[in-house]
C-alpha cells in the first residue's frame, strides 16, 4: 500500500458534514447502542495533556473493536483576542467496521465533533435516569455547551422552557433569545433559585465553587454536572451528593477527573466512589434510580464517545 497515497486521499469530514451526518438524538442513541453492546468504558485510556508555549495539547485515544480513533486538540486562552477560537483540533480516525488493518480512515472537525458528542453523552445520561421526559432546562452557562445541550435536549426531550442562568447578563439574554428563535422554546434568563422548578439542570461553566444550592433541587430531577474537569474543582455541593443517586461515566475516570465525585468523597457526603452508578450499569439494567432521590450525573467527557460517534458519522458519509 502507497502510505503516502492514502494519507493524501485521506477523506476530510468538516463541521458542517459532521452536523449533517447525525443528529443530536442519533448521536445519543449510538453512544446507548454501543454501551449495551458491551463497550465497557472503564477499559478506556485516559487523556493526556501538554503544556505547549501557548496553552495545552490535549490526546484523547480509544479503541474498539477494529476501529481506533483519536482526537487532538488545542487550548489556546488568548486565542480569543486573535478571533480565534479556544479550542482547535481534528479526530483522526482509523480502521473500518470489520475490517482489520487499521489504515487511515477519515479526519474529522475536532470542534463540531466534541459538541456534537459532549451534549449527547449528557443527554443519553438524562434519559437513562430521568422519572419522565423533561419539559423545563434550567442551564449555567452561556457558552457553546449550552447551546449545544439546549439544542440536543430539545430534540431528544422537548423542551417546554429554558432558563438560563449567566454571570453576564447581556450574554444570558443573547442565549435565551437564540433558544426561543431557533428552537422556538419559551426561555428566558434566571438566577440560580430557579433550580427549584426545573426538571434537568445542566452546568456548562469554569466554575470551581458550587453555582446553587443543592437542597433546593426537586426530588425529581436530574442535574448533569459537565463543566469541571480537575478534581479540585466542582459546580455542585455536598447538599445534592448526600440527597442524590451519583451517576458517573466511568468510576475510573471519575477518581481521576471528576471535583463534583472527589471533593464529595473527601468530605463525606457520597460514601466513596464506588457508591456511584455507571451509564454501563444503568443500560445493562444493573443499577437504577433510587426512589425519592434526585439525580446526579457527573461527566468529564471520555475517549470512547468521540470514537463511537466519529464512526457513526464516517458510516453516513462514507458509507
Amino acid at each position: 500500500m502507497d502510505t503516502h497515497r492514502a494519507t493524501a486521499s485521506l477523506p476530510w469530514i468538516d463541521g458542517p458534514a459532521v452536523r449533517s451526518a447525525l443528529s443530536p438524538c442519533a448521536a445519543v442513541d449510538a453512544l446507548e447502542a454501543a454501551l449495551a453492546a458491551g463497550l465497557d468504558p472503564e477499559a478506556d485510556a485516559p487523556r493526556t495533556r501538554v503544556a505547549t508555549a501557548a496553552g495545552q495539547l490535549l490526546q484523547m485515544p480509544s479503541t474498539r473493536g477494529t476501529e481506533v480513533g483519536t482526537k487532538l486538540l488545542t487550548l489556546t486562552p488568548d486565542n480569543p483576542e486573535r478571533r480565534l477560537p479556544v479550542i482547535q483540533g481534528v479526530y483522526v480516525l482509523f480502521g473500518a467496521p470489520g475490517a482489520p488493518g487499521q489504515a487511515p480512515r477519515a479526519v474529522l472537525d475536532g470542534v463540531e465533533l466534541t459538541g456534537l458528542r459532549t451534549s449527547a453523552v449528557s443527554t443519553l445520561g438524562v434519559r437513562l435516569l430521568a422519572d419522565a421526559s423533561p419539559r423545563h432546562l434550567v442551564v449555567f452557562g452561556t457558552g457553546v455547551q449550552a447551546w449545544e445541550h439546549a439544542l440536543t435536549f430539545q430534540d431528544v426531550f422537548g423542551l417546554e422552557r429554558v432558563s438560563v442562568v449567566g454571570r453576564d447578563a447581556d450574554r444570558a439574554a443573547a442565549l435565551a433569545a437564540r433558544i426561543e428563535a431557533e428552537l422556538g422554546v419559551t426561555a428566558s434568563t434566571a438566577d440560580s433559585e430557579a433550580v427549584a422548578e426545573a426538571d434537568v439542570v445542566v452546568t456548562c461553566t469554569a466554575a470551581t465553587a458550587p453555582l446553587f444550592d443543592g437542597t433546593l433541587v426537586p426530588e425529581h430531577a436530574t442535574v448533569v454536572a459537565m463543566g469541571s474537569h480537575t478534581t479540585d474543582a466542582r459546580e455542585t455541593d455536598d447538599a445534592l451528593a448526600r440527597r442524590a443517586t451519583v451517576a458517573v461515566e466511568s468510576r475510573d475516570s471519575a477518581a481521576r477527573e471528576a471535583g463534583d465525585v472527589t471533593l464529595a468523597v473527601a468530605s463525606g457526603a457520597l460514601a466513596g466512589i464506588e457508591d456511584t452508578v455507571t451509564l454501563a450499569e444503568l443500560v445493562a439494567g444493573t443499577a437504577r434510580r433510587r426512589e425519592g432521590e434526585p439525580a446526579l450525573f457527573v461527566t468529564t467527557g471520555m475517549p470512547w464517545q468521540d470514537l463511537v460517534v466519529a464512526s457513526a458519522v464516517a458510516r453516513v458519509v462514507l458509507g
